[in-house]
This record gives C-alpha cells, structure tokens and sequence, in this order.
C-alpha cells in the first residue's frame, strides 16, 4: 500500500501547492500526495504555476482545499509548510508522523512581477531540497 503525504499550509495557494506538485513528481507513484489550507484562498497563485512549469511539472489544476476535506483521512506524513498551518493543523487518525519546515511566503512580497517570481523560484528550489532530504535513499523519512 502507498505511503500517504498531505501537505498543510494556511490559504493552500503557494507553498503547499508547489510542495504537492513537486513531490508528486519527484516520488512518482510510490506516494499518494495531497494539500491543502487550515483557511484556503480558493485560488492557486500563477506564480507558483509558473515556476513549477519552468520545471515541467503542471499544477494548473489544482485547487485550494480546506483541510478539512481530509477529515477522518489517515496520512502517513503530515507535512506543515507554513508557522500558522503547525499551530492549526487538525489531528488526523492513525500514526501519522508530523513534520515543519518553514518557508517564506512567496504570495506576501509586495514587489513587482520579476521580484516576485525570483522569490517563488528560491523557495521552490527550497521546499525541493527539504522534500529530496525526505525522500532520501530509502524513501520517505522524517527529516
């Protein structure tokens, strides 16, 4: 059976959908990945969409969830992206392993378009790092 990963963030626009979209990848089908927000923005940033398709990976669409579209769902790992989504990320059944890492959030930057997607680039080569370190030699771990 395939290790579950859902990863949390607050409105599940920027972080934690280029998180999805870039361990979707990088796992393949060896993990069912999913996201989603403790207060969705009902919108996906184009920029996180833009700088995942830089890398060939389509996010386009995806959508913002509520956490709680996962109620009752067991997870493996539960991965929280942002400081809010760790202290709101609801309990979910089973032995599920909690891991934070925190990233910028790229959507906040009050800048023009190309500061702005340089900051959604640096922190998604970021979350990319954090998510090889977890896949690791053997697959996912705690990292």
């Amino acid at each position: 059976m395939k290790q579950r990963v859902l990863i949390l963030c607050t409105g599940n626009s920027a972080r934690s959908q280029m998180a999805e979209g870039l361990l979707r990848a990088m796992a393949g089908d060896r993990l069912e990945v999913f996201s989603a927000g403790s207060r969705p923005s009902g919108l996906v940033r184009p920029e996180a969409v833009a700088v995942l398709a830089e890398q060939g990976i389509d996010i386009s669409g995806h959508r913002s969830k509520p956490a709680g579209e996962f109620a009752g769902q067991s997870f493996d790992f539960v991965i929280t992206v942002c400081d809010n989504a760790r202290e709101s990320c609801p309990v979910f059944p089973g032995p599920s392993r909690r891991i934070h890492w925190s990233f910028e959030d790229p959507a906040a930057l009050e800048a023009d378009e190309q500061e702005r997607l340089a900051l959604f680039r640096r922190v998604r080569d970021e979350i990319a790092a954090r998510l090889r370190e977890f896949l690791g030699e053997n697959g996912p771990r705690a990292a």
